[in-house]
């Protein structure tokens, strides 16, 4: 993890210094003068050589203090603990459903492969995969929300539990279903490879049924893969919510970027892209950790 990170960090330092544009006059306005802009430079340490520019990036990094941004001027830090609750309250829901509903529905199709309930499953998850996102966003807020009057389109409070139970069920709703195709039919494929496996043809000659099979033999050893996909599943949840958060006016970490971006407020980038990259991190190093679990033949060395 560690020269990892190291590389993220170097990539989007000189990412940000050469390619970001200048941003003395990003913030100086197109009106300024120069000595306005070499003033706004010696503040943020523009001024200094590239590698004491980088020293200064890698101390925010450690010190969890990026500074303000430059349109609000409220503290980076600010906006993340103001922000991820409401991030949180649609993307662990949202990951626990997908998880939880195909893992169970990729046993039984692949329990029941070659016939009518695999084959017609597999259609719908195809059919699912091939429209866009937004189109579920949008089909699902005139039926649910304008037509049946079932969810409010859009609204947020201070309140958790309104939240979670008024506000946030129809964004967790439409991206649970348009997340289950993929993983049901990614997890099939792995139930059904072990299904293949002499401890299977094993298991059927000592006599044993197809559901304890599934249940006790191949569930277990088609974790790992499970585990791993799930690791690269997570991230992919944060980043998916972004536009879960602009249409349904959520006030979560993901508008946040999406306004930080169309106002090129650097610092609260640099902090997301950071962040996000080191959470990406831990979580595969998790995964890494929880193979020992799963399978008693995997050892950290």
């Amino acid at each position: 993890m560690v020269p990892t990170l190291a590389g993220v960090i170097v990539l989007i330092f000189f990412l940000f210094k050469f390619f970001g544009g200048d941003p003395s006059q990003i913030l100086a306005g197109q009106v300024a003068s120069q000595e306005q802009i070499d003033a706004i430079r010696r503040e943020l340490g523009l001024d200094q050589p590239w590698y004491a520019q980088l020293g200064i990036f890698v101390r925010e990094i450690i010190s969890f203090d990026f500074g303000k941004s430059w349109m609000t001027r409220e503290q980076v830090s600010g906006i993340f603990l103001t922000r991820l609750p409401a991030t949180l309250t649609i993307t662990i829901p949202i990951l626990l459903l997908e998880i939880s509903l195909a893992i169970p529905t990729a046993m039984l199709v692949a329990y029941y492969r070659g016939r009518l309930l695999d084959r017609a499953v597999m259609v719908i998850c195809v059919a699912a995969m091939s429209v866009s996102f937004l189109v579920y966003i949008i089909v699902g807020q005139y039926l649910l929300g304008f037509q049946l009057g079932w969810f409010p389109v859009q609204g947020w409070s201070d309140d958790f539990w309104r939240n979670l139970f008024t506000y946030a069920p129809l964004p967790i709703l439409l991206a649970a279903l348009v997340g289950l195709a993929p993983q049901t039919r990614l997890y099939r494929s792995f139930f059904l490879d072990e299904t293949k496996s002499d401890y299977v043809r094993t298991a059927r000659a000592k006599g044993l049924s197809e559901p304890a099979i599934m249940r006790k033999h191949v569930l277990r050893n088609a974790l790992v893969p499970v585990l791993t996909n799930v690791s690269l599943l997570v991230p992919g949840v944060f980043v998916g919510s972004f536009l879960l958060e602009i249409f349904f006016s959520i006030p979560g970490l993901g508008r946040e970027i999406y306004l930080a971006v169309n106002r090129s407020d650097y610092p609260v980038i640099q902090a997301v892209t950071i962040y996000l990259s080191v959470l990406t991190m831990l979580i595969n190093l998790a995964a890494d950790v929880l193979y020992t679990f799963v399978d008693p033949r995997i050892q950290l060395r």
